[in-house]
């Protein structure tokens, strides 16, 4: 932007603009109203936003609420806004007005610019209006809201479910590499009876499965448009077929199965379904941040750690110990499950947020959600491709298991749980096996034989 200025109106009066800006009076007054953050409404609702004023304009031309000429450069306006060739004529700060309303207007007016553009007018020209025009049959209230969620389910559908199908795929296929690595189980971090590495992981992957799972889920909410409520959620100044048209457009041209709101009351004065995917993205988080610290444990050494993992090796880990090599990729996830979980929190302050016939949070909601999704995208990537991919397992697991003692828990059904507990007792008093200690005490080689076969003891069932 340079430092000329050109002077725009809206209803409160004059405004000086950027002579370069796309954007009007209305987004000034935003611009100058709310140096809060820094942080832009992310551009995944922008284009969202975008989309909907190009659907809109479809059923406002087909109903003769806009001419055809008006109404088809709006449409390749806001087709420039949806591809990201306008993105920087969005400024507008994410703590603002919780209907989202700036943000609305910043979109109709950066649309009706560009289209007085396409159609050979000055900015100054009155042939095509933000409200009267690319605003018509919607109110800031219900198009927000509608935008918010098909920004949501993009970035769900597009990004985070193809991430944590990537990470899920590579956590099975180490379960598959290591499925007869037999190792000791632990439980509050002391010795158990034995599971194989393979087992682990596939733990680990069922929980990134059921993640996805909880998305899908999520979505079937998100899924509901709050369009057509307008500005109470009554549709005044709603025409006949407009919701239906334009619904029909969005989830032809996303490939989403968008549909009403069964209730533009609660479409509007709540937020549940934002509420509900944070806290599918929150359990998401948690299950990663579970996988990727027991990765650092089991990890953990080279010497005097577990070790029965060996991670990539891919950056040093210390300035001042020569050839420390930490378990990084780890640490970034689980500080990005941290965030999300702060997300969460805030998310679930704004749900709450719902004055009457409007949620006044919504703004500050979809930022944390998207910031989420795309965090937990990216970081599952990061994850499979940096460290899981190349892990490899040390053999340290298999020598664990022939030094613990928990496997006396196979020979309860034979000899009982205190018998068995006074072998345990004393082999770890004296430095002796298990086997030798059951030897002294009369069981049979045979009896051991059959019950101390630590790889039919991952398999369930009594030995």
């Amino acid at each position: 932007m340079t430092e000329e200025f050109r002077t725009a109106k809206d209803t409160m009066g004059e405004m000086q603009i950027p002579i370069d800006a796309l954007w009007g009076a209305s987004t000034q007054r935003a611009v100058e109203n709310f140096p809060v953050s820094g942080i832009p409404v992310p551009l995944d609702v922008v284009h969202a936003h975008a989309m909907l004023k190009w659907a809109a304009a479809a059923a406002n031309q087909e109903t003769g609420v806009i001419d055809a000429e008006v109404a088809e450069a709006i449409k390749r306006a806001a087709d420039e806004v949806i591809n990201g060739d306008l993105d920087e004529h969005f400024p507008v700060d994410t703590f603002q007005t919780g209907s989202g309303t700036s943000t609305n207007m910043n979109v109709n007016e950066v649309v009706a610019n560009r289209a007085k553009q396409l159609l050979g007018e000055d900015l100054t020209s009155a042939r095509v209006h933000p409200n009267d025009h690319v605003n018509a049959s919607q109110s800031s209230n219900d198009t927000f809201p509608t935008s918010v969620h098909v920004a949501v389910a993009r970035v769900a559908q597009g990004h985070l479910v193809p991430s944590l199908e990537h990470l899920a795929t590579a956590l099975r296929a180490k379960e598959a590499e290591w499925q007869d690595v037999v190792k000791s189980g632990r439980t509050h971090l002391m010795d158990a009876t034995p599971v194989t590495l393979g087992q682990e992981f596939s733990g680990y992957a069922r929980q990134i499965e059921l993640g996805i799972a909880r998305v899908h889920k999520a979505l079937e909410s998100i899924y509901e448009l709050a369009l057509g409520g307008t500005a109470v959620g009554t549709g005044i100044n709603c025409p006949p077929g407009f919701v239906d048209r334009v619904v029909e457009l969005m989830a032809e041209r996303t490939e989403l199965p968008f549909r009403e709101a069964e209730n533009h009351f609660a479409a509007q004065g709540a937020m549940d379904a934002l509420v509900e995917m944070s806290g599918a993205l929150k359990t998401i988080a948690a299950s990663m941040f579970k996988i990727a610290n027991d990765i650092r444990w089991l990890s953990s050494g080279p010497r005097t750690g577990l070790g029965e993992l060996q991670l990539p090796e891919i950056q040093p880990g210390s300035s001042i110990m020569p050839g420390k090599v930490n378990p990084v990729i780890p640490e970034s996830v689980r500080q990005v499950c941290a965030q999300v979980m702060g997300n969460d929190v805030a998310v679930g302050i704004g749900g709450m947020s719902g004055d009457l016939e409007l949620n006044v949070m919504i703004p500050m909601m979809v930022r944390n959600v998207i910031e989420s999704e795309n965090l937990l995208a990216n970081v599952a990537r990061v994850f499979v491709d940096k460290c899981i991919t190349g892990t490899t397992e040390t053999g340290q697991g298999t020598a664990y298991v022939e030094r613990s003692l928990m496997q006396v828990t196979a020979l309860v059904p034979e000899i009982g749980y205190e018998r068995s507990a006074e072998f345990a007792k004393q082999a770890h008093k004296t430095g002796q096996t298990l086997r030798e200690v059951a030897v002294e005490e009369g069981v049979s080689e045979e009896t051991l034989d059959r019950v101390l076969d630590y790889k039919r003891m991952t398999e369930g069932g009594v030995m």
